[in-house]
């Protein structure tokens, strides 16, 4: 066994990434990059029947997508491949002649079964602790088949051969796993390898107690890119499932997690999935990414907007006043759609209580008015000149303040309603604040 610390995340790719899987893949991910060792990506593909080379990609662009770099594995090669199962053929077949010639198979119906050794197996778990499977009893616990009939092989088999030729020191997967466990030890003493450590992090449940399936919120990588959330948010709550730093903070940088990260630290019971942690946590990171950035990540989100290509110096300040107000990219189009079309909708409970009102026409009228005397457009003249108009029309500020907001974009909420004018500008705004006043009054 290498005394480096080599980990492996190996799914098989039969659709999706499942938060579980991508979870597996960061504490793989996160273990190495702490010990300074590698981490291995392979792709247990030998159920042709199930795998696409689609599946692979969307495995391959998940973790992409979360950061999670490999040091050996597809498109990035290695001294242990190939790291496919469907390309590993002959090093199966040349594992299966050793066990077979060492009397450890038979056959039973077609397919060969691994004829147990009968004993109590220790499992010495860096996170379950010690535990001891008794597989004496055939009957509790049958010879495992490790290849059917049409000649295919069975998942216990092949991860253990891979094992052993990819030099793998450490195995960390979900607890589900765990039962696998003397099986596979069974099957090192048998072909004589030393097996790697084992740690089995718990599983992860929906709030109510339920394991999470496929078909649950939150359940799909997938879902997290099409959704818009930050990429580096999903990372941080994918932490979170299972260990977390002693002080208890939930927004922690990646890099500090790498140096805190340990495997005794994992905690023992099942983790509780909560998806609006999640996207308060995107949120938290929305609103410290760069303006640079975040109009990077929105750019997919506006294809097919009126916001699509615009230059930055039209974009970025508008991008600027929602940065801070949204928690996923998913949410900006809609956000902003009222800075760059003529066409915006009024919100119906908003125009409501703030336009169909008696009098409302006549007091837009008079801050377009007064706006258009502003010399300078800032947020502070802005402000200024609808609280002399407030005084003059004897009126509290406050009460100018809604109808002022859905005359210029419709809505009831957003950002600070000054900072929003100067960006749309003094004859936008005031051609605005005209035509409601306007359809008001007919």
């Amino acid at each position: 066994m290498t005394s480096e610390v080599r980990v492996r995340f190996a799914p098989s790719p039969t659709g999706y990434l499942h938060v579980g899987g991508a979870r597996t893949a960061l504490f793989n991910w996160l273990y190495a990059r702490h010990c300074k060792g590698t981490f291995v990506l392979r792709i247990e593909d030998t159920d042709k029947a199930r795998n696409s080379k689609e599946a692979v990609q969307v495995i391959l662009d998940g973790l992409r997508w979360l950061g999670m770099d490999w040091d050996e594995g597809p498109s990035m090669g290695g001294e242990y491949g190939p790291y496919f199962q469907s390309e590993r053929e002959n090093i199966y077949q040349r594992y299966f002649d050793q066990l077979e010639a060492g009397g450890h198979l038979y056959l039973d119906n077609g397919a060969w079964r691994f004829r147990s050794l009968r004993e109590v197996v220790v499992v010495d778990d860096m996170i379950c602790g010690r535990i001891e499977f008794d597989l004496s009893n055939h009957e509790t616990h049958p010879d495992m088949t490790i290849r059917r009939p049409d000649g295919s092989w069975i998942f216990h088999f092949v991860n253990v051969v891979d094992d052993i030729e990819m030099r793998i020191s450490h195995v960390i997967r979900g607890e589900d796993h765990l039962s696998n466990t003397p099986k596979h030890l069974e099957l090192f003493k048998a072909l004589g390898k030393p097996a790697p450590r084992y740690a089995h992090i718990p599983l992860i449940l929906n709030k109510d107690g339920s394991k999470m399936s496929k078909r649950d919120e939150g359940a799909s990588i997938t879902s997290y890119i099409d959704g818009g959330f930050v990429p580096e948010a999903v990372k941080n709550y994918l932490t979170l499932l299972g260990w977390s730093p002693k002080d208890g903070r939930e927004k922690l940088e990646i890099e500090e997690v790498v140096q805190l990260f340990d495997l005794e630290k994992v905690n023992r019971k099942n983790a509780h999935f909560d998806i609006d942690k999640c996207v308060w946590l995107s949120g938290q990171y929305m609103s410290s990414l760069t303006l640079e950035r975040f109009a990077e990540l929105c750019s997919p989100f506006l294809v097919g907007t009126d916001a699509e290509g615009l230059e930055a110096a039209k974009l970025q300040p508008v991008l600027a006043l929602v940065k801070e107000k949204v928690k996923t990219f998913a949410e900006v189009p809609a956000a902003i759609s009222y800075f760059f079309t003529e066409d915006y909708s009024f919100e119906p409970e908003a125009s409501e209580k703030a336009l169909n009102q008696p009098g409302a026409s006549a007091r837009l009228n008079a801050l377009a008015t007064a706006f258009e005397k502003v010399a300078d457009w800032s947020p502070e003249s802005i402000e200024a000149a609808l609280k002399a108009t407030a005084v003059e029309l004897g009126v509290k500020a406050g009460s100018l303040v809604l109808p002022t907001r859905v005359a210029v974009s419709g809505r009831g909420s957003g950002p600070s309603l000054y900072h929003m004018m100067e960006v749309l500008g003094r004859e936008c705004s005031i051609r605005r604040i005209r035509q409601t006043a306007d359809s008001k009054a007919a």
